[in-house]
């Protein structure tokens, strides 16, 4: 299938929706949540997402090895119907934590968190490779990735509105809605075409049923590293936002509106960078983003408190720059992928992989950023000197630096042309 329709685009995309709600509180709103309503230190709270992470992520390659490997018609709709059920209990159990885990909170954190993450990587990886198996041609790739991931960053916003307008407990109940709701209309959704028979000699290789399969393509190997130390970049601000908030501009009750210009941004600019990307190739375009990025966003360094406007233009410029950082990557896998030769065979073995990347990204800024802060003197509410400097350089500089790695990176990657 290479031209594929609006609406049918939508039917597919709608999905990233709930994903996208699901996910932002969990790695923006949960160091937050726990530590101000049980006393957990940072500390902790920053190992545990580590730990819990670093399980999760090593398990979603053999989620994409399943998935490739599965012979059941609709292997993707399955899995999703499979994954639907773990996120409604996990999600709310995250945030709807009943009186009696008042006594062990850790013990009801990890284990709420194992049962979001197992559903989020197998509706996740599930969801892409459904999308990179349904078009291969350059010009749908980009719109294909931008309906997805422009949905996904309108779940982002409800995330960042509804608590504030709703409170925190009539957050999971929304998800669930929307949950079911996307999961039913993705049964009338564009199937993939059939994967091509394999010859025996290819079925035999051990590498074909290899999770690292992957790197066996070098184009990979480089979008991969890429994507990591981007990862990492977007990752350390994103856990440290609520805190840098708070504590140095001291606008906290500004934090949604805050996430909600961040987002928008990156969702109004999503049609420009598909426009660019078709015209320029993904990679050119996404290396002038990471450009853009770093010159909005390492000024938040300098702010201080009640720098409400210059902190909201930070927001936008550098959500302009996150459409393309959501949109580019995905689609240059998508290109990837087909160059390799395993179009419609070996989607879920490169988003079980791309998705553990994505995850230890997370893992690695709440597991190494949370306690860094704390031991250079960072305490949440009671900022002296020593610690508002270490919460501006880990907030503000060391992205951008992370950042402009990642573009050098880039730069000379054999990622144009494909």
């Amino acid at each position: 299938m290479t031209k594929l329709a609006f609406p049918a685009l939508l039917k597919y995309g709608l999905f990233g929706l709930p994903l996208a709600l699901v996910a932002l509180p969990v790695y923006v709103y949960i160091p937050a949540f726990y530590a101000d309503r049980f006393g957990i230190s940072l500390s902790l709270i920053g190992l545990v997402l580590l730990v819990t992470r670093l399980f999760d992520a090593f398990i979603d390659p053999a989620i994409g090895r399943c998935l490739d490997r599965a012979t059941i018609k609709d292997k993707y709709k399955t899995a999703i119907w499979i994954a639907a059920p773990l996120l409604a209990i996990g999600f709310s159990a995250l945030f709807l934590p009943p009186t009696f885990v008042q006594s062990l909170p850790i013990v009801w954190l990890v284990l709420a968190l194992l049962v979001v993450y197992v559903g989020f990587s197998i509706a996740t990886i599930a969801h892409q490779s459904w999308g990179a198996a349904l078009t291969q041609a350059q010009d749908q790739r980009a719109r294909l990735t931008a309906t997805r991931e422009a949905c996904g960053l309108l779940g982002v916003v409800l995330a960042a509105v509804l608590p504030g307008l709703l409170g925190m407990r009539l957050l999971p109940p929304v998800f669930i809605v929307l949950l079911f709701a996307t999961a039913l209309l993705l049964q009338i959704a564009p199937r993939p075409a059939m994967a091509t028979q394999q010859s025996p000699e290819q079925a035999n290789k051990p590498t074909e049923h290899s999770v690292l399969l992957p790197f066996l393509n070098p184009r990979f190997c480089w979008l991969f590293i890429i994507f990591v130390v981007n990862g990492i970049a977007a990752a350390i601000p994103a856990t440290l936002f609520l805190f840098f908030v708070d504590d140095q501009l001291q606008l906290g009750k500004y934090g949604g509106l805050f996430l909600m210009l961040y987002f928008l941004a990156g969702a109004v600019s999503m049609p420009g960078w598909a426009v660019l990307a078709r015209r320029y190739g993904e990679a050119r375009v996404w290396f002038g983003a990471m450009l853009l990025a770093i010159v909005a966003f390492v000024w938040a360094y300098g702010l201080s408190a009640g720098d409400m406007l210059p902190f909201s233009v930070i927001c936008i410029m550098s959500g302009f720059a996150l459409g393309a950082d959501l949109l580019l990557p995905p689609a240059l896998l998508a290109a990837v992928i087909a160059n390799g030769g395993h179009s419609h065979q070996k989607e879920g073995a490169y988003f079980g992989i791309w998705n553990w990347a994505t995850k230890i990204n997370l893992a690695l800024a709440a597991g190494i950023s949370l306690p860094l802060l704390a031991y250079l003197g960072y305490h949440p509410h009671l900022v002296n000197q020593q610690g508002a400097q270490a919460l501006a350089i880990g907030y503000a500089v060391l992205p951008c630096v992370l950042k402009l790695v990642a573009a050098a990176i880039l730069w000379k990657a054999p990622l144009r042309n494909i």
